[in-house]
């Protein structure tokens, strides 16, 4: 099973932590983020090849993974150090550093803790053939959504603040659609990488799967009884370590 831990992030909304640290080595109930993923990884996963990208404090994330023997696994890194690639461009740098680029990859922020069952939304994909990308989502309330036709089919995206909808011009009924957010796990099919090849080094992914979302299935995996924290956000750390 291929996995992208998303690790590169600034960290941005958890400083001061992150002044000395990358996001992924903050610690939460005396363990780094990073350690937590993967020893859920490992719990959940058959056989998990793991690729990590790293930027900043880079380092400092090689030096850890080092100092544990990669918790018994293989992993590679795809380094960002010198330009960050953004969600898109970490995907499409990375996919092809996993030995077997014929399986689907799930991608996983690192700063985000849930109650998901990762082997289950990865067979969900693989159940799905026709389908480029699954992503988990729910009904987290935020001010920006993506909207699912009533085939749980990604047709659009939407800021609620602002009554921007994306794609531009696109002929679609808002009242009628699905409206979730994104929850940073998503599986994709390993063809990705090819539909991602004309796109610049850096891009959002989000950005990505609208572009191609008329023609290809970009499908919504909602599970009414996920639990999740974006342990991302300074504030939600402080109440979990509090």
């Amino acid at each position: 099973m291929n996995i992208l831990i998303l690790a590169a992030g600034l960290g941005t909304r958890m400083r001061p932590l992150t002044d000395t640290m990358p996001k992924a080595l903050v610690p939460v109930g005396g363990k780094p983020l990073l350690q937590l993923l993967i020893e859920k990884i490992k719990t959940q996963c058959p056989d998990p090849h793991i690729v990590i990208n790293i930027h900043h404090f880079g380092e400092q994330i090689i030096d850890f993974m080092e100092a544990h023997d990669n918790f018994g696994l293989p992993v590679r890194f795809s380094d960002e150090r010198l330009q960050l690639l953004d969600t898109g461009g970490a995907i499409k740098q990375a996919v092809p550093l996993f030995a077997d680029q014929s399986l689907p990859v799930l991608i996983h922020n690192v700063d985000i803790i849930s109650n998901l069952d990762l082997a289950q939304v990865y067979e969900l994909h693989l159940s799905q053939p026709q389908s480029l990308a699954t992503l988990v989502v729910s009904e987290r309330q935020t001010s920006r959504y993506l909207l699912f036709n009533q085939d749980h089919r990604l047709c659009a995206w939407t800021n609620i603040s602002t009554g921007e909808v994306r794609p531009q011009g696109a002929d679609i009924d808002i009242s009628a659609c699905r409206r979730y957010a994104f929850s940073g796990i998503h599986v994709v099919s390993p063809r990705i990488v090819n539909l991602m090849q004309e796109w610049p080094q850096r891009f959002s992914v989000i950005d990505f799967y609208l572009s191609v979302c008329g023609s290809e299935a970009i499908n919504a995996c909602f599970m009414p009884d996920l639990q999740l924290t974006d342990v991302g956000k300074y504030a939600e750390y402080l109440v979990m370590n509090t």
